[in-house]
């Protein structure tokens, strides 16, 4: 079974301008078409404190979904295999195989799923080995909002260079932040919020396990938001599982 996570930002008008709730988990058996959707405790938050609403997909917070086809609402973010640019959209992700054409699921973790016309966000669930081992591929945040030279740096990039790994305290938009430098300490973006609070659990435990890469750069005819793909790997501590906080769990079981 796979799981993602759906995540939704608040209106820019609110107290909590602009902050965003994992207000929902998927769990999919894509080969057994099975799939489930539950909101989770970040969704009651959501609604306390920014006033969010169901969706209209799933109407009801209390409510377990279950489907034998991928709901729409996430198929709608997957580019269709139709598309001419299908080809460069799987290698942009870093998914090409001569084998098979990825399954929705192993798409939406990569590329988050991203639309112009809402504010929701998909990302995967972490999960570890028996030994807490954790990989997880993401691409680069906020590099559009440090200008030109950062830009410049990150078209140098390569496959495979590794990447400096800092903790922020003082991040006026989501106060703790985790930025990636590369190794001559020029900033190139951050990694994902969603990610913040259990990375900050791994550098408290062991941050000699701790590794950032360059997975892989895409041309300038990708999106900012797809230009430059992470490999993070690191250590949870001992029995402690990624993405187990509160705003994961789900509401039902």
């Amino acid at each position: 079974m796979k799981s993602l996570f759906l995540a939704w930002q608040a209106p820019e008008n609110n107290r909590h301008s602009r902050a965003w709730f994992p207000i929902g988990r998927l769990d999919a058996e894509p080969e057994a078409g099975r799939y489930c959707f539950r909101y989770t405790q970040g969704a009651l938050k959501a609604k306390q404190n920014v006033g969010f609403s169901p969706l209209l997909s799933f109407p009801k917070l209390d409510e377990v979904y279950k489907s034998s086809d991928l709901f729409p609402l996430f198929q709608n973010r997957v580019l269709s295999p139709k598309r001419r640019d299908f080809k460069e959209y799987i290698q942009w992700l870093n998914l090409e195989s001569n084998q098979r054409v990825p399954d929705p699921i192993e798409i939406l973790s990569v590329s988050g799923g991203e639309r112009q016309t809402d504010s929701m966000e998909v990302f995967p669930k972490v999960n570890t080995d028996s030994e807490g081992y954790f990989k997880v591929r993401f691409f680069l945040h906020g590099l559009r909002h440090l200008g030109e030279k950062a830009i410049a740096r990150a078209t140098k990039l390569i496959s495979g260079e590794q990447l400096r790994i800092l903790m922020e305290l003082n991040n006026p938009a989501t106060r703790i932040a985790v930025p990636l430098l590369t190794e001559e300490y020029s900033m190139i973006g951050w990694a994902p919020r969603y990610l913040v609070e259990d990375l900050v659990r791994c550098v408290q435990y062991d941050a000699t396990e701790l590794s950032a890469k360059v997975a892989k750069v895409n041309p300038e005819a990708a999106p900012f938001n797809q230009r430059v793909l992470i490999e993070y790997s690191g250590r949870a501590p001992s029995g402690y599982e990624p993405m187990t906080t509160p705003d994961f769990e789900p509401l039902l079981k």
